[in-house]
């Protein structure tokens, strides 16, 4: 009998120091077992935590652990084979042949995704009856050891109630609790690992104050700006607005709606209601997260609260994050792993894609958004071929984890099959939509007759400040290039450092009074605060044209409303989700009477949207998820966690050359991708589609410097004006004169 089995070994320190296999298992158990008992699974968690590396104390494992550290195994050589046994299986082996049917499965699902993330039961070799099958030998060697600790975990286990809720006798809520107690025990365990291999990382994992705490200085900071701010019609609606944020704050957990038109104050009146409704005593919420549906506005919401929590205590979690944001506070990249800080600000790829996910990285945060405010902020933007499973995951959300929801929009829609009717923060919503309004949308007489751009730009040019909004990036580059020199071009060809000074310039030049004309893609209608005395927008949406009037005349400020003017592109979008919205706001404008800028039109306008959509995801959901869960616990986790993508449009990420990137694409090019090299050239990525990328390949404009990492090969192909240039010709003329 071997006297000492070890989980982790310390590099050049000799086993007396190495971490045993039991404490390891404990710590584990014991951790996992704390998380998930917020949700009233906490001895689900440590049963898997007591079993989860139990194939560590297979011989092989034990000589690999020795020779990797240069030492000596003969105590195992009796045993050993010479290999490296996947080691989590034996957990799962030993928990079937202890629990029968979905019980056992279940913590066979925890144990084997571990590391390799949850795995499908139908399938190949990714699939569960496959590795416990062909890893039952490892669990038949470690039988022995694993005796005592079998045999201290309860007989029988029962899953919760709430986890096999049944709707037409399908488990609609048993997938996301397995992906919830997965969460457990995969943080429990790269927490334990990190304390004992990783001592000084594991120190600096940051201690935060309490959202209490943050509440005081929020005030603080919020007294001050309301004192600062002018006497202005506008600044008393918001802070009316605010008042009423206050005071629904005291109600019950649940599901909100917070309706504000655009320039209402909706980000800092959101923030008062969820700081005081978390910590109203009743509610005692753990923390707050923002969810933005956009990388190129998440960063002004963040910059926005540092001001009220400072820096130190709002965690950005998305792809764009600058590398020197994270140098200078580096506990937030510890923070963001696991979403264990009070203020987190994300996207909804990151949230949404994480609820459905199967790989360990992307779940071991979910345990965190248990009892939590959640702002899902410009709510009208969830993607409809996935409206089904996200509306799905809100509601378990809501009813099964303590999850305040607060849907945060001024173009509210009508989502389909909540779990119950949203509480609306401001009720009089109509009342208030008539106090802010600073527009006068201005809809064509024939809604069917087109403009050309020539004409259009004509028109444009005849303001001195005017912002144009159309549909698609061909659409803008076309009027751009009808339009006067100096006219402003922007797009999502340009990179996100780029946008970002365009913006900036902007909104620094509009109150200056000089001529400004820009041409713009969607990516201006959430989250960026200008204010144009004009703006024309491409027929579209009714959402989308009533978010390109919130940068008409924002502030309220200019005598007379400001001109939203719809007119129609010289050719419709193409078919698909913005040809639908098109459709659906010409069959609206045609009802007599019917007003676009009403929080009942956006209402109405969502209703008629959603039920144009052929597939909402239903489908899949059951099909993946649900169909065989009840009685027999079947599901396809890791299928459905590559398949559930919010941006479903094949994309290749182009590295452009701009600003003084050169040092980090040599880096790149010369020392090969790492995290955060990668991370800090996201800034600088131009998304296009694959065949103009396999164009732009063919004539060496672009090069693939590392597989599937692509480059800015010819310095004319981006430019200050539009960004990547993909319309113009491979050389300019010009270049090619003696």
């Amino acid at each position: 009998m071997i006297d000492q089995y070890f989980a982790h070994t310390l590099p050049g320190k000799p086993p007396a120091d190495w971490q045993p296999l039991e404490q390891h298992l404990k710590n584990v158990a014991e951790l996992a077992s704390a998380f998930a008992s917020v949700f009233n699974s906490s001895v689900w968690a440590g049963a898997a935590g007591i079993l989860h590396d139990l194939g560590k104390a297979h011989p092989d494992f034990q000589t690999y652990l020795h020779s990797v550290s240069g030492l000596n195994a003969s105590e195992f050589d009796d045993q050993s084979t010479g290999t490296h046994p996947n080691h989590s299986g034996a957990g799962a082996i030993l928990a079937c042949e202890k629990w029968n049917n979905i019980i056992g499965k279940t913590i066979a699902y925890l144990i084997t995704g571990h590391h390799a993330g949850l795995p499908d039961w139908f399938g190949g070799k990714d699939s569960l009856p496959y590795r416990l099958e062909n890893e039952q030998i490892v669990a038949d060697t470690v039988h022995d050891y694993a005796e005592s600790f079998v045999a201290s975990l309860p007989a029988k286990l029962q899953i919760p109630a709430f986890a096999m809720q049944c709707r037409n006798h399908d488990a609609i809520a048993y997938h996301l609790w397995v992906r919830m107690i997965h969460s457990c025990l995969v943080d429990a365990d790269f927490l334990d690992t990190e304390a004992f291999m990783d001592a000084d990382k594991h120190a600096q994992r940051p201690s935060f104050p309490t959202l209490i705490e943050m509440k005081s200085r929020f005030d603080c900071k919020m007294q001050k700006m309301m004192m600062d701010a002018p006497d202005t019609p506008v600044n008393r609606i918001r802070a009316d607005i605010l008042a009423r944020c206050r005071a629904a704050a005291m109600q019950a957990p649940g599901l909100y709606s917070l309706t504000v038109p655009t320039g209402g104050g909706k980000t800092l009146s959101g923030t008062a209601f969820a700081l005081d409704h978390a910590t109203y005593p009743k509610h005692n919420k753990s923390r707050i997260i923002y969810v933005i549906p956009y990388t190129s506005i998440i960063e002004q919401t963040a910059d926005e609260l540092r001001k009220y929590f400072g820096p130190e205590n709002v965690i950005e979690h998305h792809s764009n994050i600058a590398l020197e944001r994270e140098k200078e506070i580096p506990q937030h990249t510890l923070a963001a792993e696991n979403w264990d800080a009070p203020i987190i600000v994300t996207t909804s790829v990151q949230f949404f894609e994480s609820l459905y996910a199967a790989k360990p990285g992307r779940c071991r945060k979910l345990h965190n958004i248990v009892n939590s405010v959640v702002i899902l902020d410009e709510a009208q933007l969830l993607p409809p071929e996935l409206l089904y499973p996200c509306v799905e995951a809100l509601n378990r959300l809501i009813t099964d984890y303590r999850v305040t929801i607060v849907l945060s929009t001024a173009t509210q829609p009508a989502l389909p099959n909540l779990c119950q009717a949203p509480l609306e923060i401001i009720p009089d919503t109509a009342s208030l939509y008539d106090q802010l309004n600073r527009t006068n949308i201005v809809f064509p007489n024939d809604m069917n007759q087109p403009r050309d751009w020539p004409s259009l730009a004509a028109e444009l040019t005849q303001h001195e400040q005017v912002l144009c909004i159309v549909n698609t990036r061909p659409d803008c580059y076309a009027l751009w290039k009808a339009m006067s020199e100096g006219t402003i071009h922007l797009s999502a060809l340009m990179c996100g450092e780029h946008r970002s000074q365009i913006i900036a310039d902007i909104k620094k030049r509009l109150p200056q009074g000089k001529t400004l004309r820009v041409i713009s893609t969607q990516l201006v209608e959430a989250g960026v605060d200008m204010d144009f005395p004009v703006v024309y927008r491409a027929l579209a949406g009714l959402d989308s044209i009533n978010q390109a009037a919130g940068r008409c005349n924002r502030e309220g400020t200019r005598a007379e409303l400001g001109q939203v003017k719809v007119f129609i592109a010289p050719k419709p979008a193409p078919p698909g989700l913005l040809r639908k919205g098109e459709d659906t706001t010409r069959e609206l404008i045609a009802i007599p009477g019917f007003l676009p800028d009403t929080p009942d039109a956006f209402h109405r306008y969502s209703e008629h949207y959603y039920a144009s959509i052929n597939d909402n995801g239903e489908n899949w959901w059951r099909e993946r998820l649900i169909k065989n869960v009840n009685p027999d616990g079947n599901v396809q986790f890791r299928t459905a966690g590559k398949e559930f993508q919010l941006i479903k449009d094949q994309a290749v990420p182009i590295i452009v050359r701009f600003g003084d990137n050169t040092t980090l694409i040599n880096k790149l090019r010369f020392a090969g991708p790492s995290r955060e090299v990668m991370r800090a050239l996201q800034r600088y990525t131009v998304n296009i589609k694959p065949d103009v990328a396999s164009r732009l390949l063919f004539q060496n404009r672009v090069e693939e410097i590392h597989d599937g990492i692509f480059v800015q090969a010819d310095t004319n192909l981006y430019n200050t004006q539009i960004g990547l240039d993909i319309y113009s010709d491979a050389y300019n003329p010009e270049d090619l004169c003696i």
